[in-house]
């Protein structure tokens, strides 16, 4: 069953532009200019119950635009779009009810009130009884770890503190879906496995349904179970990850670990069964087509040559996968 069904949804957004310098500024008063930026153009998908997908694209694809629509923030200039059977922007209060919204460049909590203290205040807004408040919260603290930040106003966090006291402030009310737009955009490692770890939890436990927009291609491989590509406006790759993967990358990665350091130029010339595509120290990053060699063969190829020490057979890093990808398809 589908928890999101979007058809053909358009968002045209009308920007004021103008020319540098003192004389334009002041033309501009007089006669504005308008730039129209098509943020959405005819986008379909849907989304069922219980999964986890990633959203993904390059900075002004439309990510954005779609989890605000979604959300009931903003209204589309056309197009159709249900969340859990609703039209987010006409049943705005029933909505939200039952959603959960992160932006991790924006915060829900209360700059310079405890983090407790917002807590309570969105309690009261959703009008949580006490007892179901208290289990959630006492749930939530201890999963996320919170409980020496209660006390502590939101200004004076972390930014790793902070996105686990919003991911907390989303959830008090149990929502049964969760838009998450980069909810690790600046964490450092630790914060990253952290707020991984619980949306695993959180999706596997409750079954909520989670749409991620990242840049994070670690949290894509780490959590989604689909993901959809948008670009120009429109939906233009919509899959599981790995057959993303092998319809983009075919090739396997080699890393091998040197007992020396060469050139780049040296290792070149000595290996003819792979592409040498990096060297960090004393390792190199190889990719070889499994259709064209064998592990054994291009091992055999690169020890009779170079001085190895240990070796590494992987998939190359989704990152590349995915950059590789937009090259592909222009965006």
């Amino acid at each position: 069953m589908s928890q999101i069904v979007v058809r053909d949804l358009t968002k045209t957004f009308k920007i004021a532009s103008r020319q540098a310098g003192l004389w334009n500024a002041v033309r501009g008063l007089v006669r504005r200019e308008y730039t129209l930026i098509k943020a959405l153009d005819g986008v379909s998908f849907e989304v069922g119950e219980g999964e986890v997908v990633g959203y993904l694209g390059p900075n002004g694809a439309g990510k954005s635009t779609t989890v605000k629509i979604l959300s009931g923030i903003l209204l589309p200039d056309g197009g159709m779009c249900k969340v859990m059977g609703r039209i987010p922007w006409q049943e705005r209060i029933d909505h939200v009810r039952e959603i959960g919204v992160v932006f991790g460049q924006r915060s829900q909590l209360w700059w310079d009130l405890p983090v407790i203290d917002s807590f309570e205040l969105i309690r009261d807004i959703y009008r949580l009884p006490a007892l179901d408040y208290g289990k959630t919260l006492e749930e939530l603290v201890d999963t996320l770890k919170l409980a020496d930040l209660l006390e502590i106003p939101v200004r004076q966090l972390s930014l790793g503190q902070r996105m686990r006291c919003e991911l907390t402030a989303s959830l008090l009310h149990r929502p049964k879906l969760l838009f998450l737009d980069e909810p690790t955009i600046g964490l450092d490692a630790v914060s990253k496995l952290v707020v991984r770890d619980f949306i695993r939890r959180l999706n596997k436990e409750h079954g909520t349904t989670i749409l991620l927009t990242t840049h994070d291609m670690d949290d894509v491989e780490a959590l989604c179970s689909r993901v959809m590509i948008i670009g120009k406006g429109k939906i233009l790759v919509e899959g599981k990850l790995k057959d993303i993967r092998q319809q983009v990358a075919r090739e396997r990665r080699l890393v091998v670990e040197l007992g020396k350091e060469y050139s780049r130029e040296y290792i070149s010339g000595q290996v003819f069964r792979a592409e040498l595509v990096d060297i960090e120290g004393s390792q190199a990053h190889f990719n070889f087509d499994p259709a064209k060699t064998t592990p054994a063969k291009l091992l055999a190829e690169i020890s009779e040559r170079l001085d190895v020490r240990d070796v590494l057979i992987e998939n190359p890093p989704i990152d590349e996968v995915i950059s590789r990808l937009y090259g592909e398809l222009e965006i």
